[in-house]
């Protein structure tokens, strides 16, 4: 299990690879999938999830926890738009918006405790 602590250095990173530009380098014939193609993830990139050692699956509501890509459903703002959702209707740059958003955000929030 996951501690606060691990929890907030994942998000961290993620934030890093996300300010590096990490989805915007293309692998091989595509862009890189938000989650499932960066460092944070510990899956097997051959498997689908959920792995219970991910630091981002507490923030996966609980009917959600079961998708293939669960990481995909986490909310990531307050009308409840998602990385899936986004995927949808959302252009690279709205997607990646709204992860730093959130990214920055959960982060304060787990320094402030």
């Amino acid at each position: 299990m996951k501690t606060a602590k691990d929890t907030r250095q994942a998000l961290q990173h993620e934030l890093e690879f996300l300010e590096r530009g990490g989805y915007r380098s293309p692998i091989v014939f595509r862009l890189p999938l938000i989650f499932e193609d960066s460092p944070t993830c510990p899956k097997d990139p051959r498997f689908a999830c959920p792995d219970a050692n991910c630091a981002l699956m507490s923030f996966v509501p609980e009917e959600c926890r079961y998708e293939a890509i669960p990481c995909r459903h986490i909310p990531l703002n307050e009308i409840g738009e998602t990385v899936d959702s986004l995927y949808r209707t959302g252009t690279n740059e709205e997607i990646e918006e709204a992860l730093r958003n959130w990214l920055v955000n959960t982060i304060k929030r787990f320094e402030g405790t």
